[in-house]
């Protein structure tokens, strides 16, 4: 499954709304009259005014939700790590765990050696997710019913649930909780999540880097372009950090300075 960013929802004109919160920070306005002369061009004049202060608090009043899907819970860790944001997860606990796809990276794609390796050590896990969890359901429906049930476990399962469908159902939810621990990171997941401007920007610079991971790349790629569209002046100068200055990374830097400032168009 490809990863696919989509912005569900966004604060309701968002430069104007930081424009107004800039206004009242630099005019004598007063509430009544803030939206006023707010036009296009004067939005824009303040937003480019609050980046040449580096003054971006102003930025915060603008918030952005975001539907993510197909990424892995490899990659999911790695975005949540970003805390001044909101986040509702697809939960290992109430979904089965024999539903979720796999993410398989790139480079183990292209490597028919690795790729067969990976491939084998997924089945396993998937089998033995399913092989944990009804046996822990099978355990708790011996538990409530002792000696009524008998055969395989998805036998027992089965004619449990024919039987009193709301608790086996419950049973297996219990289950799941501990047979997610057998879950690789390559599991997919679902994710919405919601950003201010300022921790977009922020987010933006840390994760379009060329060091940063493939997949939180894409999602970071992905998000900026969809941002882009309903606020371009508000994030026209977000990307990775080389963009205006030196590479932060120090001794990690990935020596390609030149070639993402083509990608985002900043080169002169």
């Amino acid at each position: 499954m490809a990863i696919k960013v989509t912005l569900l929802t966004h604060t309701p004109n968002p430069e104007q709304t930081v424009a107004m919160a800039a206004k009242l920070c630099y005019s004598p306005s007063g509430i009544e009259d803030i939206r006023e002369g707010l036009d296009e061009e004067k939005t824009s004049s303040f937003i480019d005014m609050l980046a040449s202060l580096g003054h971006a608090s102003p930025t915060e009043h603008a918030y952005f939700t975001f539907g993510i899907e197909g990424i892995s819970r490899a990659c999911s860790h790695q975005l949540v790590r970003h805390r001044i944001a909101s986040y509702s997860q697809q939960s290992q606990r109430y979904v089965d765990g024999t539903r979720f796809d796999f993410v398989t990276p790139p480079e183990i794609a292209k490597n028919e050696k690795a790729l067969a390796a990976y491939e084998k050590a997924l089945k396993v896990e998937a089998d033995a997710y399913k092989e944990i969890r009804d046996a822990l359901a099978v355990g708790y429906i011996n538990e409530k019913c002792p000696d009524k049930y008998s055969g395989t476990d998805e036998e027992i399962i089965n004619a449990y649930k024919a039987d009193d469908k709301k608790s086996c159902n419950a049973f297996i939810k219990k289950a799941n909780e501990d047979a997610r621990f057998i879950l690789p990171n390559a599991s997919t997941t679902k994710i919405v999540c919601t950003f201010n401007a300022r921790s977009l920007q922020n987010f933006f610079a840390h994760r379009c880097c060329n060091r940063a991971q493939w997949e939180i790349r894409e999602v970071a790629e992905q998000m900026l372009l969809q941002c882009l569209e309903v606020a371009p002046h508000l994030f026209k100068n977000c990307g990775p950090s080389c963009l205006f200055g030196p590479c932060p990374e120090g001794n990690m830097c990935c020596g390609k300075q030149k070639e993402m400032r083509q990608k985002y168009g900043r080169e002169k």
